[in-house]
């Protein structure tokens, strides 16, 4: 009888089929990863959104119980005449048009978010609330399921 040298085809094939089924392991990893990066980026935004409103109230003082609506749609309304109004560091505006000038750039930036995102301010008691929703599983409608981010704050 005489020694095999060497590794035989099943012992090849068997190899095979382990390094396969951890490369598919790693694959899945990856899909998983960059879905959690993608989500992680939109919440950021959303947060930088939901604090730029927050400090464009602020800035405006004089109006600030016209910015209560609640639900402001993702839309880009660049042609429209309140989006259009104030641009302009020499235009005297009253406060109602700068209202409608930071909720129209509020469409746009949502928007910028998900074509779907809608956001909402109110106030209760003098503690504005803005939340932002958008439809982060992309089964076609913002739902209870769907992410949101929600910021509260006193004036």
């Amino acid at each position: 009888m005489t020694k095999s040298r060497g590794f035989t085809l099943i012992e090849v094939l068997i190899a095979l089929v382990i390094l396969s089924v951890g490369l598919l392991g790693l694959a899945g990893l990856q899909i998983i990863s960059l879905k959690n990066n993608q989500s992680t980026y939109v919440r950021g935004q959303a947060n930088l959104m939901a604090m730029d409103v927050i400090d464009r109230i602020r800035a405006n003082p004089h109006a600030q119980q016209l910015y209560l609506t609640t639900v402001v749609a993702a839309s880009t309304h660049s042609a429209d005449p309140p989006c259009n109004q104030c641009k302009d560091s020499g235009n005297l505006c009253a406060p109602q048009q700068i209202v409608a000038l930071d909720l129209c750039d509020w469409q746009a930036q949502l928007s910028k978010l998900s074509t779907d995102a809608t956001g909402a301010i109110t106030n209760s008691n003098g503690v504005y609330t803005i939340s932002i929703q958008w439809d982060e599983n992309r089964d076609g409608a913002v739902n209870a399921l769907d992410a949101n981010i929600t910021m509260s704050f006193l004036l």
